[in-house]
């Protein structure tokens, strides 16, 4: 199959430990995957973690072969990815597009704060609970920063125990309302899903078909 891109792959893990998923099964669609590694959080606080994402976006940049850079990510991952697209590695327009699965976008979401009110992995990132109007908070909410255009995938079970839907909700609103192309697929199951299900692999070509040239 021919090469269509390179798809930096950042793991999930709640920021505190390495998840199984690597990303391999996106290969399938034409991507050439590599890994990226980031300080979790008994390292390092935010935003230690995005600096390590951006720079192994540099090293997988520059050995692509002048294909386009994507980056996506599952659960945490998923969420570093997001903040990678929008914000860019160097400049605004350098990511071609994010795959975003099951990915904890607000630490203040309503649902979320229900659900993860005992064990919220938010403050181990922030290294304090997250608060309005707290600098870091903002900072790590990945809405934040929409606004660039860069065109976004977000999948997630209805049944997530572990994020909620409505974090991947309220995030294709906002997106849509700073002029994001997104692509959103909720369907049926939990957390870290098998990305080459059916539906899941059905769900990443079609986008993949909108920012990338044909196999």
């Amino acid at each position: 199959m021919t090469e269509r891109g390179v798809l930096l792959w950042i793991h999930g893990g709640g920021w505190r430990a390495r998840a199984s998923e690597d990303g391999a099964a996106l290969a399938a669609h034409g991507l050439r995957v590599v890994p990226a590694d980031y300080r979790l959080v008994h390292e390092a606080r935010w935003p230690a973690q995005l600096e390590d994402v951006r720079a192994a976006a540099r090293r997988a940049r520059a050995e692509a072969d002048g294909l386009p850079l994507l980056v996506a990510g599952d659960s945490a991952g998923g969420m570093l990815a997001l903040h990678l697209a929008l914000r860019g590695v160097d400049r605004p327009d350098d990511v071609a597009g994010v795959l975003a699965y099951w990915a904890p976008v607000d630490p203040l979401g309503a649902d979320w704060r229900r659900l993860r009110a005992g064990d919220d992995p938010w403050a181990d990132l922030l290294g304090h609970p997250p608060a309005p109007g707290d600098p870091a908070t903002v900072d790590a909410t990945v809405a934040t920063h929409a606004g660039n255009g860069v065109p976004v995938l977000l999948v997630q079970g209805t049944d997530d125990r572990s994020v909620p839907a409505t974090q991947a909700v309220g995030l294709t609103g906002a997106l849509l309302a700073a002029g994001h192309p997104v692509h959103s697929w909720l369907t049926h199951g939990g957390h870290a899903l098998a990305l080459d299900r059916p539906d899941l692999h059905a769900a990443t070509a079609a986008f993949l078909d909108t920012v990338l040239p044909p196999s």
